[in-house]
């Protein structure tokens, strides 16, 4: 169990990874279930991101792990692998990673995980904000899409413009190219537009604090100060009666010969 926690990055990073596995399991019902162009194309696109991001994860868990052997073998190091490989035959696997991280996050307790969460806001709010952007890049795609497709001068009508207008949107820098004509879509459009500008203004804050912020130094003294401490204050009362010994001598000479 020891060696689990340690694998164990963050709360925040680990409620990211374990949503992200419970949205690309969704996706697979999704595809197997519903037999529909438009849906497929936006979700074999996010499953590609999914697949990316999952990779990323897992070399980054093999390259931190205390054991990479443990990690791989043990822990579902290989499962996670698999997962990452974008084919419908291997995505089951990504049970694995939740099974893990609910394993680690129950072994530290609610309570634990909520203040995790408090005590790093800025982590916090950036992966939330991120869940927020992949949230709005599938389902603002589809939502922008089915309201948009039938209508009289659209020009969103098909899911890689869907996908396209999302993207540029969410990234706040509108093109212009492609657009909502209808009411419903304006207001996807703006929800959109918000939830980017909250995206890059958390990250940008974000960095600046990561690489602006000062180093925590430790309240605590040194080991040799609060050794030495005793020592300094003889020291000084020594020195102290030095001094008025030497003051004494200056103000019988000063006083000259008694008569």
């Amino acid at each position: 169990m020891t060696n689990e926690r340690s694998e164990l990055k963050s709360v925040g990073y680990e409620i990211f990874i374990g949503i992200l596995s419970i949205l690309s399991i969704v996706n697979l019902v999704l595809l197997n279930v519903v037999q529909e162009k438009s849906l497929d194309t936006v979700l074999t696109v996010m499953n590609a991101l999914f697949s990316v991001i999952f990779v990323a994860d897992f070399l980054y868990r093999i390259v931190t792990a205390p054991s990479a052997g443990a990690y791989f073998f043990r822990h579902f190091g290989w499962a996670d692998l698999l997962a990452s490989v974008p084919l419908a035959q291997f995505k089951i696997l990504r049970v694995f990673r939740l099974v893990r991280v609910y394993r680690l996050l129950r072994a530290g307790g609610i309570r634990a995980v909520g203040r995790a969460l408090v005590n790093d806001r800025a982590g916090s709010s950036l992966y939330i904000l991120l869940l927020m952007g992949i949230f709005v890049l599938e389902f603002g795609s589809l939502t922008i899409l089915g309201v948009e497709q039938g209508a009289p001068g659209a020009n969103i009508r098909t899911a890689s413009d869907a996908i396209w207008y999302t993207i540029v949107t969410i990234s706040t820098v509108g093109y212009g190219d492609l657009y909502p004509v209808t009411e419903a879509g304006r207001l996807i459009g703006t929800g959109i537009i918000i939830v980017g500008v909250g995206i890059f203004g958390t990250f940008t804050g974000y960095l600046a604090n990561f690489f602006l912020s000062p180093k925590k130094k430790s309240s605590a003294p040194p080991a040799n100060e609060a050794g030495s401490g005793t020592a300094t204050v003889a020291g000084l009362r020594r020195s102290l009666e030095e001094s008025e010994a030497k003051l004494a001598e200056i103000r019988k000479l000063l006083a000259g010969p008694t008569q």
